[in-house]
């Protein structure tokens, strides 16, 4: 499913028009992405939770030189865990 094959799964099941399901998905969106970037949790009960994990600094090799080590930076990554409901659901 891409995202407008969601606006318009949102706008249908929501009985609304998908200009106002769009204008939703991408406050959504935002509010998550907003929520990350300031180092919060967004944890939404039975459907999963988004958070922000730091990986560190590590050295790594390039795989079409094995002799030649590569740096590689500390980061942050979003990650999303799937929530007690949604793996019912999924593995039904």
């Amino acid at each position: 499913m891409n995202k407008s094959e969601l606006i318009t799964s949102i706008a249908e099941k929501a009985e609304i028009t998908k200009k106002d399901a769009e204008a939703a998905l991408n406050a959504f969106v935002k509010s998550v992405e907003g929520a990350l970037t300031d180092g919060e949790k967004v944890q939404l009960v039975g459907f999963g939770t988004f958070e922000v994990r730091e990986r560190k600094a590590r050295t790594g090799r390039n795989p079409r030189n094995p002799e030649q080590v590569i740096e590689i930076p500390a980061s942050k990554a979003p990650v999303f865990k799937a929530g007690k409901s949604l793996k019912e659901t999924v593995n039904k």
